[in-house]
């Protein structure tokens, strides 16, 4: 029996999915800065990224043996947004190491802050996520999920803009200037705003108790009989599900927290604003420096959010004709979000106009998948494939606008993945989603093997994003595989896109 989504708890639910893309994003600006006042190599640089997505790992594992040692689910335990608020604590702990980190100017202290902050993340992730897909018609979860999504890259896509500017001053500052003492006051600010989120949380309607049993059911097409496994691990669509989680983790910060040292390798400034090839060797043109990474790396998580606030349209209780008209609008105007936030920093963005054709695949690709979350897995991985291939072989605007583009294409994977992975669980569910979210180490570990193959011994940075193809090749069998799985155990999601497309 359908239901209405709970659009009042889940508004408070989706401001958490804000902080954990705030966070994400913006240590793609304090990778740049970290090597250059460090001293660093480029894997080590990418440290940065490890320490943030090995917390996920640490933390899933501790929720794991927490549970087993009590017998009972944590969550199940503590409730469901009491687990979130001691979440949101934890991650407020993390920031305040960024005080002592700063004054002392440590590496070692600034990444066991972000480590810390990712502890939390996990709790909260872990909880999180089968809230958002069951707060409503779960035929909808996964779109609701990609609602969420795009509130996370809502937060991706001021965040580096605003660590940027409370690290270099102002946005006209040389990466020389940049002091890492001024790195504390953002993060400090985000710690308040952490407390006081658990304390919102602590007293809002969201319920503590939800029923997967029943979830599953209404999940699980008619006249079929769900398999019941023992542990969820013994569902393949789940293990198969967390390399998927590993790799799609990985390629989307990859790409991204390697792309200013692209940025600097690569190009060169004009008086004018614009770049050209470094390799010109242009009697005007000046060095990339690493405060020009903000607009770049705002576009590139900015895509995300075009992706999931498009992917977002069918959990919306309208009409078929008013979502596929909203699902031409939407990219766009969360296109027009980065615009009017990078014009009010006052950054050069004329070069990103061009961007709103590249949009076009992505609707593209979205109105083909019909809601159907392994055909969207399928699609969107061919399309990450195809623009990590035209970003190796071209150059220019032209190589660094397609690595971007991996942002428009990494957009609706997480909810494809995680739907197709916990679908069938039943009472697993909860179990399932902790090795689910501990996958998502694959953003520490990727991004440094990236880092790795990008020296100029091996592929160099350009070539070393055939990791990224690696990755989506694997979610392109993960989507066939998942399917003809998921129809063996009588869940068959070409027979629910009535309930509305991505």
């Amino acid at each position: 029996m359908s239901q209405q989504t709970k659009w009042s708890q889940f508004g408070t639910l989706i401001s958490v999915f804000f902080f954990w893309g705030f966070v994400a994003a913006s240590n793609d600006i304090l990778i740049p800065v970290f090597k250059n006042k460090f001293q660093l190599q480029q894997w080590q640089s990418q440290l940065v990224a490890f320490a943030f997505y090995i917390a996920y790992t640490v933390g899933s594992l501790i929720y794991v043996g927490v549970s087993k040692s009590m017998g009972v689910d944590l969550l199940n335990k503590v409730g469901y947004k009491n687990g979130i608020a001691i979440g949101l604590i934890i991650s407020a702990i993390g920031t305040l190491l960024f005080y002592p980190a700063a004054n002392n100017s440590s590496f070692i202290l600034m990444i066991s802050g972000l480590f810390i902050v990712g502890l939390g993340f996990s709790l909260q992730q872990i909880a999180a996520n089968p809230l958002a897909i069951v707060m409503g018609d779960p035929k909808t979860g996964s779109q609701r999920l990609t609602m969420a999504g795009g509130i996370n890259n809502f937060g991706t896509t001021i965040g580096p803009l605003l660590v940027s500017f409370a690290i270099f001053g102002d946005v006209t500052a040389s990466s020389k200037d940049a002091s890492i003492e001024s790195v504390k006051i953002p993060y400090l600010v985000l710690g308040a705003a952490f407390l006081l989120v658990a304390l919102f949380f602590k007293f809002s309607s969201i319920p503590n108790k939800i029923d997967l049993e029943q979830s599953e059911t209404d999940n699980t097409s008619a006249g079929s009989k769900a398999w019941h496994k023992s542990s969820a691990i013994q569902y393949p669509q789940l293990w198969m599900g967390m390399i998927g989680i590993f790799v799609y983790v990985g390629v989307e910060v990859a790409t991204a927290s390697n792309l200013p040292e692209y940025l600097r390798t690569h190009l060169a400034v004009l008086s004018d604003g614009s770049y050209v090839l470094k390799s010109l060797n242009h009697p005007d043109a000046k060095p990339f420096t690493d405060d020009l990474n903000a607009s770049f790396i705002s576009l590139y998580w900015a895509s995300l959010m075009i992706g999931r606030w498009t992917g977002a349209v069918g959990a919306f209780d309208i009409s078929q004709g008013a979502k596929k008209i909203l699902s031409f609008l939407m990219p766009y105007i969360a296109f027009g979000v980065f615009i009017t936030v990078n014009l009010i920093a006052k950054h050069q963005i004329g070069h990103f106009y061009v961007y709103a054709f590249v949009i076009i695949a992505m609707i593209v690709g979205d109105l083909l998948s019909k809601g159907n979350p392994a055909r969207m897995l399928l699609i969107f991985s061919l399309m990450g494939i195809t623009a990590l291939f035209i970003g190796m072989l071209t150059h220019g605007m032209v190589s660094v606008l397609a690595f971007i583009s991996v942002g428009l294409f990494c957009s609706t994977l997480w909810p494809c993945i995680f739907t197709l992975a916990i679908a069938g669980l039943g009472k697993h569910t909860n179990q399932g989603s902790s090795l689910l979210i501990m996958m998502i180490m694959g953003g520490g570990f990727i991004p440094v093997l990236q880092g790795v193959v990008a020296g100029d011994h091996l592929l160099g940075i350009q070539w070393s994003y055939l990791v990224g193809v690696a990755c989506f090749a694997y979610l392109a069998f993960y989507a066939v595989k998942a399917k003809s799985l998921l129809k063996q155990q009588g869940i068959d999601y070409d027979n629910l896109e009535s309930a509305g497309g991505h």
